[in-house]
């Protein structure tokens, strides 16, 4: 099944279309700044127009919403810094307006910050795949968060494989929301700003926002950073599972270890009570109060508390609690699925990944590649599965697959935690090697991203946004102290990205 499945991928890598570069052609948009509203105290929003398709520059556009926190230093002012949450599907809007302020005070006043919603995501001109809200919650009801047991997989399958048709009908910009096309959209609006190199900085899915636009525009670059990243040769040719399924694994190993060395409620022997939890909720749903808890419910639990290590405090406490009433009785199988953010999270997450991605059709596959990734670990499926939702979705014909080895005008920063496993380290590794000249940075702790969890890699990430400086060769960040201790548990991140 593995070779059968990465060798297609691999097959696909070579074939795909290749991408359009330039931006040249596309009329370069005016920004009407004007003030976000009193709820947003200096901060400026505006919409601008892009081609919805660089293979016309000059035809029909689409747009794309923007706000910024002007330099507070504008005598000093270096240009603006561009920046991207994750996801894909997070409001770079939304993320500026959060950490602008923070980030500003970070880089001296001499940035403005910039954020901007991807084009088909936030506000601009966002996909929406449902009605209303209410048919949005329809699509997840009786289906699990991903199959666990053998009866599911079909029905998920065939729920999921739905979404294509109901997301591509009369919805133009579907057929243009690739990475590809999102990275032209922001050489465009490096443009507009008047800056003549950018300054970025992407995490988790934004670093294959940063991969794809150093890889079509090498030159264009004054200073790039990456933080939590992805391997953009596994994640564009649909082989990302072969990192999500040891990766959470990897990370949740030292969630129980750290759990047991400081007596956290889970302890003692935290990794036989996890064991016995999940043999427990698999075998029957555990009521918790008036919530019902199933196995993927608790899957998801797990996963989603290794995005912070802030957050393994709750998790261990929730683990805990179910592990004492996993003894209770329940009546019937109910499933507790979760409900995704409207609108259009969960609409704007497959609309790109299914532009850039070329998945099987065939539910077979799907089941190969799930005992694959089972193997991995137990979190190996619940990675997968949502997939399905681009078994009936083309492909963008202008997603760029690569190759994605290049050597920039100016070297990028690559900052990747031991433990992350959301993004692994071996992401960022891969990234260092295929950017010609650019630099790693470690952090040897927990969670996804570092900028503004590690003061060792905030402030490396600093200086090299403000002045080019990069870390020493072979720079690895302390890690912080044990997460479950009480001084620690209480700190909470700077930034939280977006979930991938």
């Amino acid at each position: 099944m593995r070779l059968t499945v990465l060798a297609a991928a691999a097959a696909l890598m070579i074939t795909g279309t290749p991408a359009v570069q330039a931006t040249s052609g596309a009329p370069v948009p005016r920004i009407g700044w004007a003030a976000c509203g009193p709820e947003h105290p200096g901060f400026e929003c505006a919409e601008v127009k892009v081609p919805l398709d660089y293979d016309d520059p000059r035809g029909a556009t689409t747009t794309v919403a923007l706000a910024r926190k002007p330099a507070t230093d504008p005598a000093r002012r270096i240009g603006s810094l561009f920046l991207n949450p994750g996801g894909p599907g997070g409001s770079g809007v939304d993320f500026a307006l959060g950490a602008g302020n923070a980030l500003s005070a970070n880089l001296q006043g001499r940035f403005d910050i910039v954020g901007f919603d991807p084009r088909g995501i936030g506000k601009s001109d966002p996909l929406h795949c449902f009605r209303s809200e209410a048919d949005l919650e329809k699509f997840f009801e009786g289906v699990p968060g991903f199959p666990y047991q053998a009866a599911q997989e079909r029905p998920f399958f065939e729920r999921y494989r739905s979404l294509g048709p109901e997301c591509r009908d009369d919805q133009r910009i579907t057929r243009h929301m690739s990475t590809a096309d999102v990275a032209r959209d922001m050489d465009l609006l490096r443009r507009a700003v008047g800056d003549r190199k950018i300054s970025y900085l992407g995490f988790s899915y934004g670093s294959f926002l940063g991969a794809t636009y150093a890889n079509l525009f090498p030159n264009n670059i004054r200073a790039l950073v990456v933080d939590g990243v992805l391997n953009p040769e596994l994640w564009s040719s649909g082989r990302q599972i072969v990192s999500d399924r040891i990766a959470t694994k990897e990370e949740f190993r030292e969630f129980l270890r750290t759990c047991d060395e400081a007596a956290c409620v889970f302890g003692p022997q935290s990794e036989k009570r996890w064991d016995a939890l999940l043999k427990s909720v698999r075998a029957k749903p555990i009521q918790l109060g008036d919530q019902v808890f199933t196995y993927d419910t608790v899957i998801n639990a797990a996963l989603g508390a290794m995005y912070s290590p802030s957050d393994w405090p709750d998790a261990a406490a929730l683990f805990d609690q179910l592990s004492d009433a996993s003894a209770g009785t329940l009546p019937g199988a109910l499933s507790v699925a979760a409900e995704p953010e409207y609108p259009n999270g969960f609409d704007a997450y497959n609309g790109n990944v299914c532009a850039d991605i070329e998945f099987p059709r065939d539910f077979r596959a799907y089941q190969a590649t799930s005992r694959y990734a089972a193997a991995g670990s137990e979190f190996g499926p619940a990675w997968w599965w949502g997939n399905a939702a681009c078994a009936n979705w083309p492909v963008n014909p202008d997603r760029f697959t690569g190759p994605w080895r290049t050597r920039t005008n100016a070297p990028v920063l690559v900052v990747g935690n031991h433990f992350d496993g959301v993004t692994d380290f071996r992401g960022a590794q891969a990234v260092n090697r295929q950017l010609e000249g650019s630099r790693l940075l470690a952090y040897a702790g927990w969670g996804h991203t570092a900028y503004g969890v590690s003061k060792c890699a905030t402030d490396h990430t600093n200086a090299y946004l403000l002045d080019g400086t990069l870390p020493a060769v072979g720079t690895v960040c302390p890690a912080n102290p044990n997460p479950f201790l009480p001084s620690v548990a209480l700190a909470e991140p700077l930034f939280k990205p977006a979930r991938r």
